[in-house]
């Protein structure tokens, strides 16, 4: 069952990462799947991906934050 979990993640990080440039949301989608995948890590045990992928995840989350359209900085 956490295999599965492992396997959304990837799958939402490569189709979020595919699409990033149609719009910023994609962006924040990334960055949720980077952080399903350290949660992922930290099930299994994994702390250098757990690591890697929390680094990804904040990131992302900062590349969306700055990426937003003008006008949305309430």
């Amino acid at each position: 069952m956490v295999e599965h979990l492992g396997l959304v993640a990837v799958v939402i990080m490569v189709a979020s990462y595919a699409l990033e440039s149609r719009h910023p949301l994609f962006i924040l989608m990334f960055a949720f799947g980077c952080a399903l995948a350290s949660f992922y890590a930290f099930l299994i045990g994994s702390v250098p991906f757990l690591i890697a992928e929390g680094i990804w995840a904040v990131i992302a989350f900062a590349r969306f934050w700055n990426r937003r359209e003008p006008g949305q900085n309430s």
